[in-house]
């Protein structure tokens, strides 16, 4: 039985080299787009040291069979802030509790003797946040205290009685703990641009949880569309370098 002709087989060889490689592409840019498992945050994730800032909390329900029918949100006692707002949300109910401070605070001009320590959304009827979907609340706070940071400790409930707490704080080794605290950076006043943006944000209006929203993320799914595409270029390349390395013995013994 006559062999394969040397160029049919150069060209045989090429395609499993390209597909061992394409495959290897594949995987790689599929592991990097698998996002992080989602949690609770606050956005956006800085603010200006003395001012006043909206700030959103995004919750996404990560059960498959439960829905997220409550939030609570726990304002640290150490840093408390003398102004607090919520924003209404059709299909929540919102209530910020407040307790009395062991140290009061001055605003302009008169002393806060209590503020407000915990807020806590409660869904009613089809309002809870149903698998694949998430939610934002919005809050108003102020004045911003003299910390690197403020860290709310969230707690996140299920329609089956799951408790979810996400209450850990920032390692010191900047490794990320397993149920991290949503954390806002506080800059000083005099550090403009990104710090003065989150400030202004105050401003803006409140997100909405569509679908469309939820593709937006932090930013690991567009990294990883274009790391995937130089990595397929690469492998483009490397085909087309093997393809003529291949090519040319045959080519020169077909004359």
């Amino acid at each position: 039985m006559p062999g394969r002709p040397e160029s049919e087989g150069s060209l045989m060889s090429l395609l499993k080299r390209s597909g061992v490689v394409g495959g290897l592409v594949a995987v790689f840019t599929l592991a990097l787009a698998v996002p992080a498992s989602a949690h609770v945050t606050v956005n956006p994730s800085t603010a200006t040291k003395g001012g006043y800032a909206k700030v959103t909390f995004r919750v996404p329900n990560e059960m498959d069979s439960a829905n997220t029918t409550k939030l609570e949100v726990t304002l640290p006692a150490e840093t408390p802030f003398a102004s607090v707002s919520l924003k209404p949300l059709n299909g929540w109910t919102a209530v910020a509790a407040t307790a009395k401070l062991a140290k009061p605070i001055e605003a302009h001009g008169s002393q806060i003797t209590e503020a407000v320590n915990k807020i806590t959304w409660t869904a009613a009827g089809d309002a809870a946040i149903k698998p694949g979907q998430f939610q934002e609340f919005d809050v108003s706070l102020g004045p911003m205290p003299e910390a690197d940071q403020v860290v709310f400790k969230a707690l996140q409930f299920y329609s089956d009685g799951t408790i979810v707490r996400w209450i850990d704080e920032p390692t010191t080794d900047g490794t990320e703990p397993e149920k991290p605290a949503p954390v806002l950076k506080l800059t000083a006043a005099a550090a403009t641009g990104t710090a003065a943006a989150a400030t202004g944000s105050s401003a803006a209006p409140a997100l909405t949880a569509t679908s469309s929203d939820a593709g937006k993320g932090d930013g690991n799914g567009t990294w990883a569309g274009v790391i995937g595409i130089v990595l397929g270029l690469a492998a483009l390349v490397l085909g087309l370098l093997a393809y003529r390395r291949s090519a040319g013995p045959a080519a020169a013994a077909g004359k």
